[in-house]
């Protein structure tokens, strides 16, 4: 058995279209291995779990409904360089090669034994190699780049000068796309505890975020504001990551 004190710190995604198979890794790997488990059943979820999760490893079926598991592999650890340990049906050996080639960690030929499968997940997260967080890659959405390390953004190749709390307030935003913060929790997130002052201080430097990227403020198309609650980032062009310079 584990080491539950040793593995409770690594995080696992799951990535399995099959529920019942979902939920049997993840509730053997969580209550009886002690890792922080997140699961999923698609390629888009997989995405998003992936930027706001930042596993350590990636249990990734290859068949998947909408994508395929290869170039999610190849997606991700070009993203952090994760660890990968992929699932398959195919007893073909060609097959499983194609896996290791393709930059999988190790594999799993379905059905499995779930002991065997703590043993092959303890050995891969063993693997000392340099993973890069996602909170310091750049973030890249259509023609918009936001560079954490180096505090920069670009807009068409060009750079936008931002205060560093329009920064601050604009990586945090992006680095969530979807979600919606009220004013209090941008507040607590982005400016700290020890704020104190009216909370309206975020529409100041909402809007002056918006007036360097937007072409028309009052139809923004990145940062929205959802009525009687707050704001999000959306942006139809979505990536895990962009490559530094």
């Amino acid at each position: 058995m584990t080491n539950v004190a040793i593995t409770a710190a690594k995080k696992i995604l799951i990535v399995e279209d099959d529920q019942a198979i979902r939920t049997l890794i993840q509730r053997f790997l969580s209550s009886k291995q002690g890792y922080q488990v997140e699961s999923v059943g698609d390629s888009k979820g997989a995405i998003a779990s992936f930027k706001a999760f930042d596993p350590d490893l990636v249990i990734l079926d290859i068949n998947l409904p909408d994508g395929n598991g290869y170039q999610l592999c190849r997606d991700m650890q070009a993203a952090t360089n994760v660890c990968v340990l992929m699932l398959t049906s195919s007893t073909d050996q060609a097959a499983k090669l194609k896996l290791l080639s393709g930059g999988a960690d190790d594999y799993m030929t379905k059905p499995f034994d779930l002991e065997e499968l703590a043993v092959r997940v303890e050995v891969v997260l063993r693997r000392v190699r340099d993973r890069t967080s996602l909170q310091e890659k750049p973030l890249l959405f259509g023609n918009l780049t936001i560079d954490p390390l180096r505090r920069e953004v670009k807009l068409n190749n060009e750079f936008v000068r931002l205060t560093a709390l329009e920064f601050n307030l604009l990586h945090f935003l992006a680095s969530n796309p979807g979600r919606v913060w009220t004013r209090i929790q941008l507040i607590r997130e982005v400016w700290g505890h020890e704020f104190v002052g009216d909370p309206r201080v975020v529409d100041v430097h909402i809007g002056q975020i918006r007036s360097h990227l937007e072409a028309d403020t009052s139809q923004p198309t990145l940062i929205h504001t959802v009525r009687g609650v707050g704001y999000k980032f959306e942006s139809t062009d979505i990536a895990i990551s962009a490559a530094s310079d």
